[in-house]
């Protein structure tokens, strides 16, 4: 038997998908478990997943259409049995992907934005339902193709090989962090479609820092996240004690796993690394509630504190629902509503951790 595990959304979403890997790989044991993602980090956080065999990875938005077709006609020509793509993919293109690799059994959920063509292209569809989580929606695939739940643990995996773990130590020592209280802080989000607008403001977490560094001095704060947002880490550190705010470097997301599961707490809104964080069980996980935060992405498996939107709260699906669109609303809109979260708000989740801070 041939399964292809479509994961062409976010990486977090693909770290939500882990616990379906494992159980796949349990109820077919002799089976070829391939998975197709769209970013590098995504099969960075898979690499050396027992579950699988192949991972394929292109990004198909950078890709030229004749390219992306190429690519996607190699996949095919593996003649799967099974592909099965996972929650939430809720824009009709997953579902052509899914057409085109061409399995008898084409798997999806339906979204708010589903309809007659999404039908043509898969033939199995399960609803979705916006109380319940990520991880479920995707157990809930097993039965359509004969499997059950076997295992009792669900939790996301991410394997560290002995080089990251060895990294993640030689970064904390070389720093003099090895014995001190890190709060890891992820200031970013996604750059597609509008979600960089669930940011909480730069100027916030600046104040923040400064505040922590006057008042908690024995805390060191590392910055994860790459690209653009090392502009920001600049920008925090300049406006804060340099010595103790620090950006991580990670090079690819397996070290930064390695970081997280070495963490003392971590603040975020709802990223990819809210749900990397949660992977590594890193203790005291404090989310900023932003507009797409919602039952279906909390974090898995893993103790965490929402700081409440005032404005968003109990409103989400106003702002954001499974339908292929950005986060509802002007950007105006979405800007007063991050900055309705106050940094005296985001203090309060953060003293309850300073009993480990000596």
């Amino acid at each position: 038997m041939k399964i292809l595990v479509i994961s062409l959304a976010g990486i977090g979403d693909t770290l939500l998908a882990t616990p379906l890997l494992a159980e796949l790989r349990v109820n077919f044991p002799t089976a070829r478990i391939d998975t197709l993602v769209l970013w590098a980090g995504s099969k960075d956080l898979l690499e050396a997943n027992p579950h699988l065999n192949t991972i394929y990875q292109k990004n198909l938005i950078r890709a030229s259409k004749l390219e992306a077709l190429r690519f996607l006609w190699s996949v095919r020509a593996n003649h799967y049995d099974v592909s099965i793509n996972t929650h939430p993919q809720s824009r009709i293109h997953y579902r052509a992907i899914s057409r085109l690799i061409g399995a008898p059994v084409r798997i999806s959920h339906e979204y708010d934005c589903s309809g007659w063509l999404d039908r043509l292209l898969v033939n199995r569809t399960l609803p979705q339902d916006y109380t319940r989580h990520t991880v479920e929606h995707n157990l809930d695939v097993l039965p359509l193709i004969g499997a059950t739940t076997k295992r009792t643990n669900h939790d996301m995996e991410v394997r560290l090989t002995a080089e990251d773990e060895r990294w993640a130590d030689d970064f904390l020592a070389g720093r003099g962090l090895k014995d001190t209280f890190c709060l890891g802080v992820h200031a970013g989000s996604g750059g597609t479609k509008n979600l960089a607008l669930k940011r909480w403001p730069l100027a916030n977490y600046i104040r923040l820092i400064q505040k922590l560094n006057h008042d908690q001095p024995a805390v060191k704060v590392l910055l994860f996240g790459g690209g653009d947002e090392l502009r920001e880490h600049q920008q925090i550190i300049a406006q804060t004690d340099s010595k103790l705010a620090l950006s991580a470097e990670t090079k690819n997301l397996r070290q930064a796993a390695a970081l997280l599961k070495r963490c003392n707490a971590f603040l975020s809104v709802d990223t990819a690394l809210m749900h990397l964080a949660a992977a590594m069980k890193t203790p005291n996980q404090i989310v900023i509630e932003a507009p797409t935060l919602n039952p279906t992405n909390l974090p898995h498996g893993n103790p965490f504190t929402v700081v409440r939107n005032l404005v968003s709260h109990g409103r989400q699906l106003e702002y954001y629902r499974y339908d292929g669109d950005g986060i509802h609303g002007t950007d105006e809109e979405l800007i007063r509503c991050m900055n309705s979260v106050t940094v005296e708000a985001v203090w309060e989740a953060l003293k309850k951790t300073w009993g480990k801070a000596t």
